[in-house]
């Protein structure tokens, strides 16, 4: 298969081992990190080179980071911005040193995803991901304690007052500005390092709370591609974070940049769309959702897609514990699943040609 499957995983932390990882047929690369290393620090060489090894010790490839984080003074440009493009560009030549070729970060506001429930049951008692709108009713950061999944452990809610205020009088049009600045300064030296930069869209594509959010929909995505026009300047395109808006045609718009070869990373997994925009995780087969995943992969296959895939965000299912989302059984059910797809659409072109 000419795209590269690969699977996420959280280091020596994670309850999924990489013997494990690399027992799923297919697999090839591990998209990881640096996880005890701040935002805006530089990454320990050591702990690359250990990765590396790890990985290779189990017949896989380290060659994705997902992600670097972008400190949230370079999304606002204020204080030591400058400063903190300096690091950001030394810890993409540190991870080209050892062997990345894809780095993925996002430009979202305070915080990377917003759910409301991490464990949500399923009838058949699976549990998964889901953001109901029913209960972000009447929720004000600004005034209430708020304790939504994944965002306490990142600021205290004073923090979070302060970058929503922030965020508030900068706007989505000075968050353009910031992210022009950091991508002229940063796609030249993944240029010089060999190394694909890929954005992952916002989750979900549209305002949380008042925060600006821009890599939403098909017009902004063609906006920030145009920025800086290089193949090092090009998208993570997670299928459930665009698909769980109506607004955005996913099969329609992976075959465009596809053909762009824009797509350095595809996220895919599969949601479900509820009527009021509310949405839940689901497995990733095409009928559990409302993501058409064989138009998807077909639209990567008649591309010639050869860039780094994973299966995304999966159920808890089969008793498994753990982080959520981040399972090995469904994870892996989705991996096979993909690894089918794609056979028999490669075989199916190659037979047409």
């Amino acid at each position: 298969m000419k795209m590269k499957l690969s699977f996420r995983w959280y280091g020596e932390s994670d309850p999924v081992s990489l013997q494990y990882i690399s027992q799923i047929p297919g697999m090839r690369s591990i998209v990881s990190a640096v996880y005890d290393v701040k935002p805006g620090e530089v990454w320990g060489e050591e702990s690359l080179a250990k990765m590396k090894k790890q990985c290779e010790d189990n017949g896989l490839v380290f060659d994705v980071v997902e992600s670097i984080p972008v400190h949230e003074d370079i999304k606002l440009g204020r204080n030591n911005v400058d400063e903190l493009l300096e690091v950001y560009c030394e810890n993409i030549r540190r991870c080209a040193k050892y062997g990345v070729k894809c780095v993925t970060y996002n430009f979202m506001p305070v915080f990377d995803w917003t759910r409301t429930q991490l464990d949500k049951p399923a009838k058949d008692g699976s549990t998964s991901l889901v953001m109901y709108w029913e209960q972000m009713k009447g929720l004000d950061p600004l005034k209430d304690d708020i304790h939504l999944p994944g965002w306490d452990a990142s600021y205290t809610q004073s923090e979070v007052r302060e970058l929503i205020t922030a965020y508030g009088e900068l706007g989505e049009e000075g968050l353009w500005k910031n992210l022009t600045k950091f991508l002229e300064k940063v796609i030249p030296v993944a240029e010089e390092c060999g190394v694909r930069m890929a954005i992952h869209p916002d989750d979900p594509p549209y305002p949380i709370f008042g925060l600006p959010r821009i890599i939403t929909n098909e017009a902004n995505l063609d906006r920030f591609l145009k920025i800086v026009d290089s193949p090092a300047n090009s998208l993570c395109f997670c299928t459930g974070s665009l698909g769980c808006a109506k607004f955005n045609d996913i099969p329609r718009m992976v075959r465009k940049y596809a053909e762009m070869d824009r797509i350095a990373f595809m996220h895919i997994r599969n949601v479900r769309l509820l009527d009021d925009g509310s949405f839940e995780e689901s497995g990733h087969l095409s009928a559990c959702g409302s993501m058409d995943i064989y138009e998807i992969v077909k639209a990567l296959v008649d591309n010639d897609f050869d860039g780094y895939l994973r299966p995304d965000h999966g159920r808890m299912i089969w008793g498994e514990t753990g982080k959520p989302g981040y399972g090995l059984y469904d994870r892996a059910l989705g991996a096979t699943y993909l690894n089918g797809m794609f056979e028999a659409l490669e075989k199916e072109k190659a037979k047409n040609e």
